[in-house]
């Protein structure tokens, strides 16, 4: 099937077209003025939508295998499309943590079978399984992941010998969850026994603290490099760690520094740590608990500043459903992550609305730079040659959240009650329209990515 998308409001690479666009094959296979005339198996008038390469969502928890009474990877991609995300990189902290090859192979197994969206997953690494993380194959895993402190699942790998092993001969990108063990447990500790059991939620931003988060990124931005080694440290929460990263520029599928080299460590900012603070925990308590923590509100603000001056890369989600009893729970008990993926573009949108960031940016940090600084090959940008993944973007039409219309198993929100004032109207996955006005088309599912490495 062709599909001919007409009089839209082309954004790509900068600059905002109203163009026409076809495709053909899973392909964007012409892209121009005036193609109205040329036939089309179906035609989109788009007039007055903003045309977009699909959000690239760099970091989720989909949880399957083994813990698929929160989420699974048909669930959670379902709640991606819908929010406009075309393609997501998922963590390893599944159950069995994904630390072989061959556990690998099985979740990509279940991604062909059952995802809406187009998907890699990451090879997790521990103590003790140097061996498997060193047969990944950079073309076709996005990743390898470290859990630099400790985070739901138990993958912490605190050995300075292991990490200096990893460092040196990876394959590929390291990503890192950047939280010092030492410092949050020293914390952890004085908090129970200031408090007990009785602790008020805000507590969390004191617990992992700017100290924890500064302390571990400093020690993976050294490790990186020493070893000349691809770091991407993910979800910064803190304006202390900007410090750590230098401006990059985006140039012919690359991420360079102003000296024309690579930019050896690049960074990622999620949303809830640019939408939410301190002060909401006040109002949504465990909701909004999550590694590392929200923090005091001039973090946010100067996460957004380092976004804006390229000190900060790409924005993702860190999405990671758990349900609604066992955020229930006191805090100590409550579990750490919050569902995110399907509001993703509707935050940031918001943030675009308040004049805080420009559509070309959101565009640019969201799918552009996460097409390059993964290598994704022929994805991340509306080219002639590239595949199909594309979002028609509604911002006249307001997107409230509410239970029933969540596609996440968990059936929560942090964002209930909200009135985003845009609204994904159309998701086109390598070709195939999944979503559209509501509606979903699963009898094509999405694609494993590839990476030009």
């Amino acid at each position: 099937m062709t599909t001919l998308i007409v009089n839209a409001q082309v954004v790509n690479e900068n600059e905002i077209n109203e163009l026409d666009v076809i495709i053909e094959n899973g392909h964007i296979q012409r892209i121009g003025k005036d193609l109205q005339h040329l036939a089309a198996d179906r035609i989109i008038d788009a007039k007055g939508q903003y045309l977009m390469p699909g959000v690239i969502d760099d970091q989720v928890h989909f949880r399957e295998p083994g813990l698929t009474y929160k989420a699974n990877i048909y669930t959670e991609s379902k709640a991606a499309v819908a929010g406009g995300v075309t393609s997501f990189m998922e963590m390893p902290n599944t159950v069995p943590n994904t630390l072989t090859q061959v556990l690998l192979a099985d979740k990509y197994k279940i991604g062909a079978d059952t995802s809406l969206a187009n998907y890699s997953f990451f090879m997790g690494a521990s103590n003790d399984n140097y061996d498997e993380v060193m047969k990944t194959n950079p073309a076709e895993v996005c990743g390898i992941k470290i859990f630099m402190g400790s985070s739901t699942g138990n993958m912490l790998v605190d050995s300075p010998e292991v990490l200096e092993k990893i460092f040196s001969n990876a394959p590929c990108i390291i990503a890192t969850h950047c939280e010092d063990e030492p410092t949050v447990r020293q914390r952890m500790e004085h908090f129970k026994e200031k408090y007990g059991e009785n602790v008020p939620y805000n507590i969390h931003a004191l617990i992992r603290n700017e100290e924890a988060c500064l302390k571990s990124s400093t020690f993976a931005s050294s490790l990186a490099h020493k070893h000349g080694t691809r770091l991407h440290i993910l979800h910064i929460s803190t304006g202390d760690e900007v410090v750590l990263f230098e401006r990059g520029i985006r140039t012919n599928g690359q991420i360079l520094l102003s000296s024309g080299q690579p930019k050896l460590v690049t960074a990622e900012a999620c949303v809830h740590h640019l939408w939410f603070d301190a002060e909401d925990y006040h109002t949504l308590g465990n909701k909004i608990k999550c590694n590392p923590a929200i923090k005091a509100p001039h973090h946010k603000e100067a996460i957004l500043q380092a976004v804006l001056d390229n000190r900060i890369d790409v924005i993702a989600t860190d999405h990671a459903p758990h349900t609604i009893e066992e955020k229930a729970q006191g805090y100590w008990q409550a579990p750490s992550g919050l569902p995110l993926v399907q509001h993703t573009l509707n935050v940031m949108l918001e943030l675009n609305r308040a004049g805080k960031i420009s559509i070309e940016r959101i565009v640019e940090k969201m799918s552009h730079a996460v097409a390059d600084l993964f290598q994704i090959s022929n994805r991340g940008y509306i080219r002639e040659g590239y595949w199909a993944d594309l979002i028609l973007v509604d911002t006249n039409a307001q997107t409230k959240v509410e239970a029933a219309n969540l596609h996440s198993k968990c059936g929560w929100s942090p964002f209930e009650g909200v009135n985003f004032q845009s609204s994904v109207t159309h998701t086109f996955v390598s070709g195939n329209l999944v979503y559209e006005n509501g509606k979903f088309n699963e009898d094509v599912k999405g694609q494993r990515l590839l990476f030009s490495r």
